[in-house]
């Protein structure tokens, strides 16, 4: 019989995201794809380091829906070879890590693999592959290079942009066209109009999901809302949510100060942004993933 996974949530995560692979990966490099399989077969006994997502992969991992049963299912879906991704199970054994599913795809975009298994969530050091995913449809960000501050507390906390993230872009697209006189007029005039979903509204929606059958006393998720934008254009945000029946915790509106130091404050065990500015303010402080999707241009063209 086959396996459901129907009523997880399903993330999808590539090795480097999940390991510290940079020496590995610069070994490709610098001397090709014959020099770095070499390399990983010679060192496939030796531990791989905890890479920029890992903490947050292990708290999803611990996450229980209503029955007990675990309520995420995690995925490799990785570039390596099975020859050479054999060093990655054995540091997900290792690590006492509760990933049993993998998709090696040598070489190629194992991105594709992503609707198959009804990922909701694909993380990747690659953002070609990130591309491709987002274009799919799927919720995905570039795991940056981050000065991660291990979040001690087990509970999963996950802190989002608005804008081009959980919503779309057309509030953005506003700004970037017609400026920020244009872009606050345009939000208060709309302010009871809920904005239409971003890519990352289905993640958002399975994680309240995970919360709805949490313990209420001692909750597993908390979720944070940290956006530039401030009053009087908070309040579409705050209707969007409530039209969407989708909870978030904690809402920051910064009103364009730095959000690192909020993050910071937050505890965040990663953070989804889709300015560079804001990423790598982000991290600085905690695990950041870059969610690239398409600029806008003040002609209104996006490139």
């Amino acid at each position: 019989m086959a396996v459901d996974l129907t009523g997880k949530l399903v993330v999808g995560i590539s090795s480097r995201a999940l390991f510290e692979l940079g020496e590995s990966h610069a070994l490709f490099e610098q001397r090709g794809v014959e020099a770095y399989s070499q390399y990983q077969i010679d060192h496939e006994n030796d531990p791989l380091p905890e890479g920029v997502a890992y903490s947050l992969v292990k708290k999803l991992l611990a996450l229980r829906n209503q029955a007990g049963e675990p309520g995420v299912e995690v995925i490799l879906l990785s570039r390596n070879s099975a020859d050479t991704g054999l060093r990655i199970f054995n540091a997900i054994e290792h690590h006492g890590l509760g990933i049993t599913r993998a998709v090696f795809s040598r070489g190629e975009t194992p991105w594709k693999y992503a609707e198959a298994l009804g990922v909701h969530l694909f993380l990747s050091a690659d953002a070609g592959d990130v591309k491709l995913a987002l274009e799919a449809g799927i919720a995905a960000a570039t795991i940056l290079p981050s000065h991660v501050h291990a979040n001690p507390s087990q509970q999963l906390r996950i802190a989002f942009d608005g804008d081009a993230v959980l919503f779309s872009d057309e509030a953005e697209r506003i700004f970037k066209c017609q400026g920020l006189e244009a872009f606050i007029e345009h939000e208060r005039s709309h302010a009871g109009t809920p904005l239409s979903g971003g890519p990352f509204k289905p993640f958002l929606e399975a994680l309240h999901r995970l919360q709805r059958d949490g313990n209420p006393e001692n909750p597993p998720i908390r979720t944070a809302l940290v956006t530039a934008r401030n009053a009087p254009t908070h309040k579409r945000v705050i209707h969007t949510l409530r039209a969407w029946g989708v909870r978030i915790d904690e809402a920051v509106f910064l009103g364009g100060v730095e959000k690192g130091p909020a993050l910071h404050a937050f505890g965040a065990d990663i953070f989804f942004d889709d300015q560079r500015t804001h990423c790598d303010s982000a991290r600085q402080h905690v695990a950041t993933g870059h969610v690239p999707v398409p600029s806008v241009q003040p002609n209104g063209e996006t490139g």
